[in-house]
Parts: structure tokens; sequence; C-alpha cells
């Protein structure tokens, strides 16, 4: 996880090097990042699972650079499995650099950019290759939602599930996405909102003091729009309509049905933790029946069509767009709805 002074791996470029066995994926890598950061060997199948440094490239910004095995690596069950593994990078990568021969065969699986690397080519003109890229650009978190000179609350609940000393990263971000577009950031817990409410352009919220929120603004008789943290993130990473649908499938649950409930980071699970247990407290009480959870994190979504009738993921703020949205579009190919979680939290707070 990133430290408060390090750039989020979710909002870095990942650019993932490919190839071969023996290509000389490892090597080239440890040339760009200037340290050694893969174990080089000319024993083939060194390199097993992807490898992951965090650096800065010149004119592209904060980047995450990825060594993975060679993709003619699959013999036997265990080289099945890194073949599989180097291949799922390609679901968070932005640019891929292709070392060595046999790119004809793979091309045809990588949807973006790619650039081959020869025996003969600079790194340095690799590092000028790769700035050169464009690449498609996530909308803002606020955009269209606030504008310089606005005035924007965040609501920021200090709960047992809140981290001690240090807010949690969508606060962050949202935080610095308001000082970056010279908005005006008030933060505040629901206690204090009525306070300093009255001439904000936006309420953003943590989905789970959402009906706080909202009492409040009828109590001020304020019609000011209220978003969550969770919102800001499916509007930037996801799908929203696909949320919809998944939102509405919802009702549709069954008693003992199964329900994917998926975050993109690991931590350690606490009392009244949001994803093990306020996320199946809301959908019981929206579906109004028992319902039977399976809980993933980190890189594992263990989509089914079989197993699950809906899969509820996190806002995504340890992801990037591309494994979100490579999620959603895994769910729709299974045929199971997905939902995003600040959304179930939401809808659970304004039914009564």
């Amino acid at each position: 996880m990133s430290t408060l002074n390090e750039t989020p791996s979710s909002n870095r470029i990942h650019i993932a090097f490919l190839g071969l066995r023996n290509a000389g994926k490892s090597t080239l890598v440890n040339k760009f990042c200037e340290q050694e950061v893969a174990i080089v060997s000319d024993i083939p199948g060194t390199t097993t699972d992807p490898v992951s440094k965090a650096i800065e490239i010149p004119f592209l910004g904060p980047c995450v650079v990825i060594d993975t095995a060679g993709l003619d690596d699959d013999e036997g069950e265990l080289g099945a499995l890194r073949v599989k593994r180097s291949l799922d990078v390609l679901s968070k990568t932005d640019i891929v650099v292709w070392v060595g021969e046999g790119l004809e065969n793979w091309r045809g699986r990588i949807a973006v950019p790619i650039i081959e690397y020869k025996r003969d080519d600079s790194v340095e003109e690799l590092r000028k290759r790769i700035s050169a890229v464009r690449i498609e650009r996530e909308i803002g978190l606020l955009e269209g939602l606030a504008f310089s000179g606005d005035k924007v609350v965040l609501v920021c609940p200090i709960d047992s599930s809140a981290p001690k000393g240090r807010l949690i990263l969508p606060q962050v971000q949202v935080l610095r996405e308001c000082l970056d577009n010279h908005i005006i950031a008030m933060v505040c817990q629901p206690e204090e909102l009525s306070r300093i409410v009255c001439d904000a352009t936006l309420v953003i919220t943590d989905a789970q003091a959402y009906s706080k929120v909202r009492k409040v603004l009828e109590e001020v008789n304020s019609n000011i729009r209220v978003i969550s943290f969770s919102e800001l993130f499916a509007r930037q990473k996801g799908d929203l309509d696909e949320y919809r649908k998944g939102l509405e499938a919802i009702f549709n649950l069954k008693e003992g049905d199964k329900v994917l409930v998926a975050e993109g980071c690991t931590h350690h699970r606490q009392c009244d933790d949001i994803g093990s247990v306020k996320i199946p407290r809301a959908l019981e009480k929206l579906s109004g029946v028992k319902l039977q959870f399976v809980f993933a994190s980190g890189a594992d979504f263990p989509i089914d069509k079989d197993a699950f009738k809906l899969a509820v993921h996190c806002g995504g703020c340890m992801l990037t767009a591309r494994t979100v949205k490579s999620r959603i579009a895994k769910a729709k190919e299974a045929s199971v709805p997905i939902v995003n979680y600040g959304m179930v939290l939401s809808t659970a707070a304004t039914t009564a």
C-alpha cells in the first residue's frame, strides 16, 4: 500500500514487459529502472510471478514497471499458471513493451499500445518512445461536478473502522483534486455538517453516513447535491450503467443466493468492517432475504456464472481504471450483475 508521500499505484501508468523465455526481459527491466528489480539468469523460466516496481519517468510521470514470466513457459501445471499470471497483468496495463521475437502470435490478445524492443535498441530511446505514447485520460473525480472557486464539503466519519491518525485513500484523493483545481474543500464529520453547508456547491460523503447527511440537508432546507466517495470512483473508473443494473438485481435475489463481495486492496478486517459486515447487512436489508457471501480481496476476483447471483465491488481507489473495467467486463461476460459499494450503502441508507 502506498504511503502518504507516494503516488498511489492506481494513479500510476502501468508498463508491462512481455515476451518469450530468455528474451532478456528482466535484464531490460533492471536497466530501465536503473536498479536490481528482477532476478537475472540464463536459466529459462527464472521469472515466475510478475514483479512490480514504482518509478518516475521524465515527461510521463509516476509509473509502475512490471516484469513477467515468458509467455511460452507453459510446460506443465506450474508453467500454465505462470503464463496465466503474466496475462492477468494485461488487465491493469497501459503500455506493453514486447522484448525480442514472437509478438505476432500474441498481438491479438493485447489491447493496449505495444512498443517492440529489439536487442540493439537503447534504453534511453525506449524511454522516449514510452513517453510519446498517448494514454487515455480518466475523467477527474470532480469533473463536471465542481469548479474553481466552488465550495465542497467532505463528510468523513471517524468511527471504529477509520484508520487511526489518517484519512482513507479515497478521501485523500478527492481532497487533492480539490486543491489541484482550486476548489475550496471543507472537511467535517456528520455532526458538524449543518454549521458549514449553507453556501456549499456539493457534499461528498462516506456512503455509510449518507442517511445522516440527507437528514441534515432536509433540516437546513438545502437542495445541495450529495454524492458518495465510492460513487465518485464508480463514475471515474467503473460503468454506472452496469452498476445501476446490478443495483436493480439486488431486489430479485432469493433466499440462499450467493453474492461475491470484492475489494481491490487487502487490509485487516475490523469488527464493523465495510466489506464483511456493512455490505452484507445492507444487501439483506434491501433484498429482504438471507444470503450467502464469498469475500475476495487484492488480485482475487473469482467471478463465476454458476456460483454467484451478484457481485459487489469496492470503489477501486487502489486499482487502475483498466482493472476495474476489466472486472466489470468479466462479470458481464459471466452474466453476473455487478454493483458498487457506495451505491449499495447509499440506497440502503435512504430506503425505509
